[in-house]
């Protein structure tokens, strides 16, 4: 799993002085021009890298009570998203997302999802889901709302083992519906995001036929043309043989490294919910547009 974190970090930064030699420099920067709404045009390539560490000491039951003082469990999420323009008016994209997971219980230190160790009763880590993925435009008039549609497939045949979570097992059905506005003075933008998911396939996960619907709200300042600092809000609400739902607040930053490369730093906390753990959450991503 480190092999596959560093082979990925050396080709974004390949990738980087490749471009850095022949691009031209860009009136806007990617941060204030590259949104979840836009699309590549045709050729162009989007390589995400984005880590997600959950962890938790609270959880809430079923009325939303919460327990304090719990054993610390940690939850590690690797994301890798791959997208290419492919249509000569910039209105298709097609893509694949993977996720690799590495989850600690049994009040482990939280960066021990890092070590990978596997550890019978308290670790798991692998590779758990892939998705082919397609984002286009419906609306030929609005070209800043997208819709991202994928089918995540699961790699792993258990979602506990020995005590350990590790992913749903159940196939998921995803859309993704993103919009964004930015104001006329050019230092503020807002971006809306509305995951819709269906998940089926296997009456043995927590998650099969259930709805998921997780709005987000997203305000951006950009207090020069490379970076911005903003705030959000986000809920999920699942529905169906098993309902859970929950409340997270943060803020965060992003800030163009070069021409090609962009970073991303967000921190969320969990304020509220029911079936779910409440805690913390820190975020970092890596960004390569060519």
């Amino acid at each position: 799993m480190k092999k596959i974190i560093t082979i990925l970090v050396f080709t974004i930064i390949s990738f980087n002085g490749f471009s850095q030699e022949d691009s031209e420099v860009t009136q806007k920067s990617n941060v204030q021009t590259y949104t979840p709404s836009k699309l590549l045009k045709k050729g162009q390539w989007d390589i995400k890298w984005f880590n997600n560490l959950f962890t938790q000491t609270k959880s809430a039951d079923s009325n939303g009570d919460i327990a304090k003082d719990l054993d610390r469990e940690t939850y590690f999420t690797s994301s890798i998203d791959i997208f290419t323009g492919v249509s000569k008016n910039s209105n298709i994209n097609v893509g694949l997302l993977a996720e690799i997971r590495s989850n600690v219980i049994g009040d482990r230190n939280a960066l021990d999802v890092f070590s990978f160790d596997g550890e019978i009763g308290t670790a798991r880590s692998g590779l758990t889901s892939i998705a082919p993925v397609i984002k286009f435009n419906p609306l030929k008039n609005v070209s800043n709302f997208t819709v991202q549609t994928a089918i995540h497939i699961p790699l792993i045949d258990n979602e506990s083992e020995n005590g350990v979570f590790l992913d749903q097992t159940a196939y998921t059905f995803q859309n993704r519906f993103f919009y964004d506005y930015t104001f006329p003075s050019g230092d503020w933008q807002l971006f809306t995001e509305l995951n819709a998911e269906y998940n089926f396939g296997d009456d043995n996960s927590f998650a099969n036929k259930t709805f998921v619907l997780a709005p987000g709200v997203f305000m951006s300042y950009f207090p020069s043309d490379k970076s911005t600092i903003l705030g959000f809000i986000q809920h999920l609400q699942r529905f169906g043989d098993f309902d859970q739902d929950f409340t997270a607040l943060g803020f965060g930053g992003k800030y163009q490294l070069t021409q090609t490369l962009n970073l991303e730093v967000l921190y969320s906390s969990f304020v509220r919910g029911t079936n779910s753990g409440i805690g913390q959450s820190f975020n970092i991503g890596l960004r390569a547009l060519f």
